[in-house]
């Protein structure tokens, strides 16, 4: 028996492989690095849609022309879905206007979903800011359009492609816990809204999806750069934990913060010279405090830099992260349902025996 599952298989997957050991992602047969390079956010879910959705089948183009048209379609609900998110977070937003989106035919509901996505993100965000919502153009790129319909103005090309860089970084990553969420109700038949309602509550969780935005205090609390050392070296010896490192798979540096790094870098972040400092600071510490389990950086430290410099507020992070992994969950769930399986896992009771009468 493996508490937490640790090491177990519950399912076989062509969508992404994950070698903790050696610090490698594989999107497909495309490591993360590459794909990052290469694909947009519409190239990614073309990539990952292959074989099980046939606009993907058509190619990327298909996917981005759909994937368009599907945002005006959920725009369209905005009317109705909007107003109930009042007082609510930007996640349990998200989550409430998801849950109102029709259970179409699986093909087309992938489709609204992951269209759906930052459409609700930006309308509700504007609307907490006392701004009305803006319109999808769905000539306009998926990270475009969003990051236009988030600040009501022309978008940097170089932000769109930083964003880009983000989503495809972001979109699969083996049998997390929202995705293995995600599987578990799609294999009861529930549908495709349901599973991504459901790999979404899973990513609220602040041990999964929700640590992007607390780097950023970190990185604030310290200040200066020179403060760096002595900062992270007052954290461990308090006990406290150091936003953005350590990961539950990866045993080295996760690849991912790589990619993400070098985009950082591309925008001039005025935050770059201080993460940079931090970062050695902090390796080098948790080094020495646990040389036998030393905790690398992972996706997360960079992800906060670089959502911070394309310019989204800390309380959208966490979604913006179900921007990009929607088109996983799609995927997983896509699979998952070709398989036909139910997913019942066993429990092993360790509560009292029962005593006859």
């Amino acid at each position: 028996m493996n508490i937490g599952l640790d090491g177990v298989v519950a399912a076989e997957t062509v969508l992404s492989h994950v070698d903790g050991a050696a610090g490698v992602l594989v999107l497909r047969g495309l490591p993360v690095e590459r794909a990052a390079a290469s694909l947009d956010f519409e190239g990614v879910t073309a990539l990952l849609w292959h074989g099980f959705h046939p606009l993907a089948d058509q190619g990327e183009a298909s996917i981005r022309q759909h994937l368009g048209r599907a945002r005006l379609a959920a725009w369209a609900l905005v009317p109705r879905l909007l107003p109930g998110t009042q007082g609510l977070t930007p996640v349990e937003g998200l989550r409430l206007m998801l849950s109102g989106l029709p259970d179409a035919m699986e093909e087309d509901a992938a489709i609204l979903v992951t269209a759906a996505v930052p459409v609700f993100i930006a309308a509700q965000h504007r609307q907490s800011q006392g701004l009305a919502p803006v319109a999808p153009d769905a000539s306009r790129g998926h990270a475009a359009d969003f990051l236009r319909m988030v600040t009501g103005e022309p978008v940097d090309a170089a932000l769109a492609r930083a964003l880009d860089t983000y989503l495809v970084t972001v979109s699969d990553h083996g049998l997390n816990a929202s995705t293995f969420a995600a599987r578990i109700v799609a294999s009861t038949r529930a549908g495709m809204v349901s599973s991504i309602v459901a790999g979404l509550c899973a990513l609220k969780g602040p041990l999964h999806g929700g640590a992007p935005g607390p780097v950023l205090d970190m990185l604030d609390a310290v200040g200066d750069a020179a403060h760096a050392g002595p900062w992270v070296a007052g954290e461990l010896a308090a006990g406290r934990r150091l936003m953005g490192f350590g990961h539950r798979i990866y045993r080295v540096r996760d690849p991912r913060a790589e990619v993400l790094k070098a985009a950082v870098r591309q925008l001039s972040s005025p935050r770059i010279q201080l993460a940079e400092q931090v970062e050695a600071a902090a390796i080098a510490a948790l080094r020495q405090h646990r040389p036998d389990r030393p905790l690398e950086t992972n996706v997360e430290f960079y992800t906060a830099l670089l959502l911070d410099a394309v310019g989204l507020p800390r309380d959208l992070f966490t979604p913006v992260f179900a921007m990009g992994r929607v088109a996983g969950w799609a995927a997983h769930v896509m699979e998952q349902e070709a398989t036909g399986r139910l997913m019942r896992p066993q429990s092993r009771y360790i509560g009292p025996v029962a005593v006859a009468a």
